[in-house]
Parts: C-alpha cells; structure tokens; sequence
C-alpha cells in the first residue's frame, strides 16, 4: 500500500493539482463514486494551530464522542474520503464533534499561503460545520509527534477524552487486515455514542 503523506514534493504538488482540479471542477452537486459530497451550511474556515492547539481542540469538547481526521490536499484518498467526516458530522449534529487536521504543510514557505486551496477544497465538500485547522508544523513533525506514518488517519476519541480507537495505514494492517473505511469509523462512534 503506498503511503500518500510521503509523496515527493514534485509528486505532492502534481498530485494536489490533478486531485483538486477533478474536485474543484465537478459541477456543483455531482457525485464522486460512492460518495455523495455533502453541502453544509456557512462557508468552511480554517485556523492555524500546531500540535499543541490541535490537543487544546479536542480536549474543548470533553463529554462529546469526537473524530480527527488526519488529512493532505496531495492525497487522493484523504480527498476522496473527506466528505464521509462531513456526512458524520452532519448525521449525528451537536452529539459528536469533527476536526479535520490538515497536513499540508511541509515547511516551504509559510502555512498561511496553503489557506486558499485548502479554504476552497472545505468549501467545495461543505465542511462549514466541522472544526477545520491547518498545522503550523512541518507534517513530518506531526507525523513523529503521533507515532504515524501517513495520512489518511482517523482518530476517535470518546467522551471522556481519551482515545477510543485509531486508524491509520499500520492499524488496519494489523488490527483490520485490509484498508480502514469511514465505515469502520462510523461504527465506533455509533458504539461511543450508545447506538
């Protein structure tokens, strides 16, 4: 399986190009295969935190079940899955809490400068209504930071703050023996939830 969060750079900027120019380009309410992306209300808006801001983030919403998704704009299956956070966020409302957490950033230039393409791609998916940040850190920062090694990943954590359950490329290996889906999301935070 390759891992899409250690693209080249040349192969990450290519890929970001071709992956938002079929998204961006869809006409407005097509559908990707199997996936339905869904318009939320309130245009999408993303702050800049490092590693610290993100766990300041979802230690906020103690006493909700809450979904981290791990993401890159230079990954095609982080861009292809993204609209299920929406879609979880959206079916379960206020019960539960989705942060997306961008990766984008690499260390060239400066974060911010990522803003549009990343502002545009949310806005597109409809994620108006999931907490949307992007890291101030070097992605590979980050990635030793969580023990991970490529995007996408999702992390869910129950109502008492504490990690319920990780997914990433390493866990479904081992724990799941094939890819995680946001199926197998869904059905921890139905767990959490009491579903």
């Amino acid at each position: 399986m390759r891992s899409w969060g250690r693209l080249s750079r040349r192969g990450a900027w290519l890929g970001t190009v071709l992956v938002l120019a079929g998204v961006l380009a869809a006409p407005a309410g097509a559908q990707a295969p199997a996936q339905t992306l869904v318009q939320a209300p309130g245009k999408a808006s993303v702050r800049l935190v490092d590693h610290a801001g993100l766990e300041a983030e979802i230690a906020r919403h103690t006493g909700k079940v809450v979904v981290v998704d791990f993401w890159s704009t230079s990954c095609p299956p982080c861009v292809k899955e993204f609209p299920r956070l929406v879609a979880l966020k959206k079916s379960h409302g206020e019960r539960i809490a989705c942060i997306s957490f961008s990766l984008d950033y690499e260390g060239i230039d400066a974060p911010e400068e990522l803003l549009p393409t990343i502002e545009k791609f949310l806005d597109k998916v409809g994620a108006g209504d999931v907490v949307n940040l992007l890291s101030t850190e070097e992605a590979d920062v980050v990635y030793r930071k969580l023990d991970l090694v490529s995007v996408p990943a999702v992390y869910v954590y129950g109502p008492d703050g504490k990690l319920a359950q990780r997914f990433d490329e390493d866990d479904a290996t081992k724990r799941l023996k094939r890819p995680f889906t946001y199926d197998d999301v869904e059905e921890v935070v139905g767990r959490l939830l009491g579903k």
